[in-house]
Formats: C-alpha cells, structure tokens, sequence
C-alpha cells in the first residue's frame, strides 16, 4: 500500500537549520508530484513546497519561505528533501509531505523553532 514517512524534524534555534525527508513506498515514486505542508494547531495546513515528478524540473514555494526553503528529491532513495535555513519561530509546525494527484499524507514531523 501507498506509505509516506516524514523524518528530520526536531528543536532549533532561531536562524537555524533542518533538513526533513520523505521517503515513499507502494507507488511509482519517480512519476509522482510531491507537496510539503505543515500545519499549527487551529489554523489551515499552508502548503510550503512544491516538486514534480519525472525529474523535478517544476519546483514552487510560497512568499513566506522563499529563498529560506529548498525542496529536492532522489528518485534512486524514494525520497523528497525540505532543507530549510534561517528558521524562524514562525515555521514552528508539523510538516506533512503530500502526494497531491490521491491526496494522501504523511504522518508529519514537528518543526519547534525556539531559542
């Protein structure tokens, strides 16, 4: 069955770095669009970066984490990459990665930026 399982998430300090993954199994990984989300509790899941299939080539990120945010993906480990740098307390969230074309979920990771 389709599984995605997001891993790399933790506590950091302001200005800090993480790097999360997702890794995916039971679909043809490499065609597939994958989606970073993440969520606070009581407000919309805010969707954070964007990458398609088939090679990558189409990658888009949202005002918000723009220039902070990197996402990338290596088809040969089945996984999606999120490296985010200058966190701020802001990004404090748990991240979801998305396979958008069946609209399915990971279980998420949590993001505390904090000093």
């Amino acid at each position: 069955q389709v599984q995605l399982a997001e891993s790399g998430g933790g506590l950091v300090q302001p200005g800090g770095s993480l790097t999360l993954s997702c890794v995916g199994s039971g679909f043809t990984f490499s065609a597939a669009a994958i989606h970073w989300y993440r969520q606070v509790p009581g407000k919309v899941r805010q969707l954070v970066a964007s990458i398609s299939g088939r090679g990558g080539s189409m990658i888009d990120y949202p005002e918000s984490v723009r220039g902070r945010f990197t996402i990338s993906r290596d088809d040969a480990k089945r996984t999606v990459y999120l490296q985010m740098n200058n966190l701020k307390p802001e990004d404090t969230a748990v991240y979801y990665c998305n396979i958008p074309r069946i609209d399915f979920w990971g279980q998420g990771t949590q993001v505390t930026v904090s000093s």
